[in-house]
């Protein structure tokens, strides 16, 4: 108990603390903004990101990953605060993660297998893109000042590493942020600021039980927003694992993350927060910044209620210019630059997914319409493949039996070949199949099947099949129609 207490919380203290100090840093405008997308109070959006961070930093199954209100979750939240209000937003929240908790339970996470690398990356680039794009509204119609602070910070963040021992001992993010504010506020400069994104709160979170009836009809509105939630959140969260995985080259627990999610997300809800769910930009910041254990996230969310209620004035203060660098970082760290070297070298349906992936997240800015898509393109070129490995050859036996051989995987891409493969005008008086080296996976394979053997003996042919192994001999048994007497009369349409 002890050694794994130390080894998830307490083996990386220094690199921890500084990451959590600059992950809650750059929590505050995105907590911010994505209130404002969702339509509430700032401090909704706050507390959400506080609360998630916490509990998930006990909960979660992946060591170092940020979870606090998103973009993604904010837009699914638009309709309903502008609808019903924020009550139910909060319902909707708790009931989003009793929908977590249970697919933790269901071990819905194991879907992740089904992600292939050439989705990750596209989901991975499109993410990349996104971080960038959204910091160009701080960067347009703006004073040079903006500019300059913006060049001096990401100078600082790609060159203060490259300092002996100073440059490994502070998080270059944290110094970035950290002297842009001191510089902006000794030289009186006029820039946009934290401050201007929203008025933060000036107490603690308090329970809050919604104030909602408890009937069918308020299960009827929440419900459909609650079920949205609860996928795309953990659609963005496994992702996210996914790539802190890769980043750390360490394993997590998804099944355990979908439960955690969902308990921070009914601690959420019943604190006054929106729903929330893994942040990949965060994550990197905190990767990036050392940050490797349960305690950066903790700290995270901590310092981050600590700042905005009790440190609000100073927190104020701190440049836009300063994050927008921060986040440039991120998305420059984020983005795989050896994916489009390698859109030659790679498979050409393995960067169509890439490729698709991107611009349907970048076109729709929802990152699970881009998996989606991925995933589906994945799904349609792989069985296109596997349905290409098909081989069915024949030869005349000495008693004049003709016997057919065949080869791969019959299933629904590849069963109009199976049939196409038989010689139905040859006049034989016997037909062996045989299935020895091949497995029939689907009913439409089945059927093909059927089709063959039904097709022959309409025909006076006398047909045995033989070699089926024991899952193909499965489905002929429940499904096959070939032994019914009266099957030929009903191909001919009898």
């Amino acid at each position: 108990m002890l050694p794994n207490i130390k080894q998830t919380w307490f083996f990386n203290i220094r690199g921890d603390v500084l990451a959590g100090l600059v992950v809650a840093l750059a929590l505050i405008p995105e907590a911010i903004a994505f209130s404002i997308i969702a339509g509430v109070d700032p401090k909704i959006g706050l507390y959400a990101s506080f609360s998630m961070a916490v509990v998930i930093a006990f909960a979660g199954g992946r060591p170092g990953m940020i979870s606090a209100a998103t973009g993604a979750m904010a837009l699914l939240m638009v309709t309903l605060v502008k609808e019903h209000g924020l009550q139910y937003l909060l319902a909707a929240t708790l009931l989003c993660g009793v929908l977590q908790i249970l697919a933790g339970y269901l071990r819905l996470g194991e879907l992740m297998r089904f992600v292939s690398r050439s989705v990750v990356t596209g989901f991975v680039n499109a993410l990349a893109i996104l971080i960038f794009l959204a910091q160009l509204p701080e960067l347009t119609n703006v004073t040079w000042h903006v500019y300059a602070m913006t060049a001096a910070g990401l100078g600082i963040i790609y060159l203060l590493p490259l300092v002996p021992v100073v440059g490994k001992l502070l998080p270059s993010p944290l110094v970035c942020i950290v002297s842009l504010t001191l510089i902006a506020i000794a030289f009186g400069i006029d820039v946009r600021t934290v401050g201007d994104m929203g008025e933060l709160p000036d107490s603690l979170p308090v329970f809050l039980w919604p104030e909602v009836p408890l009937n069918f009809e308020t299960l009827a509105i929440i419900f459909p927003y609650s079920l949205s939630l609860a996928i795309v959140g953990l659609l963005e969260s496994m992702m996210t694992a996914t790539i802190v995985d890769d980043l750390t080259d360490t394993k997590s627990d998804k099944n355990r993350e979908c439960k955690g999610q969902g308990l921070a997300n009914i601690a959420t809800g019943a604190l006054g927060g929106m729903a929330g769910c893994a942040m990949i930009g965060q994550s990197v910041i905190n990767v990036k910044s050392g940050g490797r254990g349960r305690l950066s996230t903790l700290v995270a969310g901590v310092v981050l209620l600590i700042m905005v209620v009790f440190l609000g004035p100073w927190v104020s203060q701190i440049p836009m210019a300063a994050l927008v660098a921060v986040m440039v970082m991120v998305s420059i760290g984020t983005f795989s630059w050896s994916s489009i070297i390698n859109l030659k070298a790679h498979p050409a349906s393995s960067s169509v997914v890439m490729v698709a992936t991107v611009a349907t997240v970048v076109y729709s800015h929802n990152l699970a319409y881009g998996v989606l898509v991925g995933v589906l393109l994945s799904a349609l070129f792989f069985a296109n493949k596997v349905g290409q490995i098909l081989y069915v050859g024949s030869e005349k036996a000495d008693d004049g039996t003709r016997v057919y051989k065949v080869v791969g995987q019959v299933f629904f891409t590849s069963a109009e070949q199976f049939v196409a493969a038989f010689d139905f005008k040859e006049v034989v008086e016997r037909v062996r199949i045989d299935l020895s080296r091949a497995h029939f996976w689907d009913i439409t394979a089945i059927s093909a099947l059927d089709k063959v053997i039904l097709t022959f003996r309409r025909d006076g042919t006398e047909v045995d099949v033989i070699g089926l192994n024991e899952a193909s001999a499965t489905l002929v048994d429940r499904f096959a129609e070939h032994k019914d007497p009266k099957a030929v009369e009903k191909l001919m349409g009898h």
